[in-house]
């Protein structure tokens, strides 16, 4: 372990897997100590509990369904209720849809909206009023909200983009408080959600510049940096960790 963060709590929604277990570990194993929300997995949570505390971290695990708003104020009440304060935010929490537009049906556009955009809103809006000088708060976008090269990804871009957009207004409104907001765009990343070597993984790979897939612990190792002291000047960007797919 660092001390990084130490003294520091972060909360990162969507915490039991994938991008959100891998950043819950960095950040307890740089210091601070993490509460992680989930939706369906228990066994994940914990587990991600488990092996932060195994290493000389502690976390706290919260059911939380990031598109039930009283749920999301919950957890940040618990969070500074139990750990006494909050000081980062990690946005992690999303999901995705895809279908050509002729064909998504309303029920899957009113899901991402809501854990894409709404559940980031409130968690946003209830950390921040805990928050103090010094304060992080980073959300996990996606490239997607500036390079869609395959059809059907529209939606889910329009709720990235509104997050990209969320960022820019965010860094004015929290500024003076010391408070920075920025914005992580991932590329195709290597988890149990996109595996690098399922079927449709080569023609992605065949489009990023460095060959590969991203892996989870380099965009925890983004947000960690972006929550540390020498980020304090850093605010309002969206930043591509994609590999180039982009470039």
């Amino acid at each position: 372990m660092t001390t990084t963060l130490a003294g520091k709590v972060a909360m990162v929604t969507g915490g039991s897997r994938g991008l959100g277990a891998a950043i819950a570990k960095r950040l307890a194993r740089d210091g601070a100590t993490v509460a992680l929300t989930y939706t369906s997995s228990p066994q994940k949570a914990d587990q991600v509990v488990r092996d932060i505390e195994a290493a000389g971290g502690k976390a706290l695990a919260i059911r939380a369904d990031s598109a039930d708003v009283e749920a999301v104020k919950h957890a940040v009440a618990e969070t500074v209720n139990t750990l006494g304060r909050l000081d980062i935010l990690v946005n992690n929490a999303g999901v995705a849809a895809l279908a050509p537009i002729d064909q998504f049906s309303m029920e899957e556009f009113d899901r991402l909206v809501a854990v894409n955009i709404k559940g980031v809103f409130v968690a946003t809006q209830e950390a921040t009023r805990h928050m103090g000088e010094g304060g992080r708060i980073i959300m996990l976008g996606s490239v997607s909200s500036d390079f869609t090269p395959f059809a059907g990804l529209s939606v889910y871009a329009l709720t990235k983009g509104a997050i990209a957009s969320f960022t820019h207004g965010l860094a004015h409104d929290l500024g003076t408080r010391g408070i920075t907001v920025n914005n992580i765009q991932p590329g195709p990343i290597d988890t149990d959600m996109s595996p690098a070597d399922e079927d449709s993984a080569q023609e992605i790979t065949n489009i990023i510049a460095l060959g590969r897939y991203g892996k989870d612990s380099e965009v925890a190792g983004m947000v960690s940096y972006l929550a540390s002291p020498e980020a304090a000047f850093v605010t309002g960007a969206s930043l591509k960790i994609d590999g180039g797919i982009a470039a």
